[in-house]
């Protein structure tokens, strides 16, 4: 069974409740139920954190025993070098996920300081974009 960990942080954790026109009214633990329904062969993990450390904790902590990593690293995506290094330290293959399209939206948005530490990004399918990144991992 292969091991897929999500990895989800600052303000995610108000999915369903936060600006609803931009990230949806569906929690991200109600989608979790969806995503192991669909994958009853695949052994989704999941962990919020709105501090960058704990983050880089957690990536230290399944890097070496995950099959991949499903990260939405919320604003730390746009300023955290150290996100960045954390991912090239591990073995675990990551992509980068966004619910929105960060680049139909405010310009800083526009960079991200872990896409190239990342296999791929997906960005801009709601939801699904983590089961976008999933298919990708499991595809490998």
């Amino acid at each position: 069974m292969q091991k897929i960990q999500i990895i989800n942080g600052p303000n995610l954790n108000l999915l369903g409740r936060r600006e609803p026109g931009i990230y949806g009214a569906r929690s991200f633990e109600d989608y979790l139920k969806t995503l192991r329904q669909r994958y009853p062969n695949v052994q989704l993990d999941y962990y919020q954190s709105n501090h960058e450390g704990a983050l880089i904790d957690k990536l230290h902590e399944v890097g070496f025993e995950a099959n991949g990593i499903v990260l939405n690293a919320g604003a730390y995506t746009h300023t955290s070098v150290a996100l960045h290094d954390a991912i090239r330290a591990i073995e675990a293959p990551v992509i980068e996920v966004h619910i929105s399209n960060v680049h139909q939206r405010e310009e800083f948005r526009h960079k991200s300081l872990i896409s190239a530490a990342c296999k791929g990004v997906i960005c801009g399918f709601g939801l699904d974009s983590y089961r976008l990144a999933i298919e990708g991992l499991i595809g490998d």
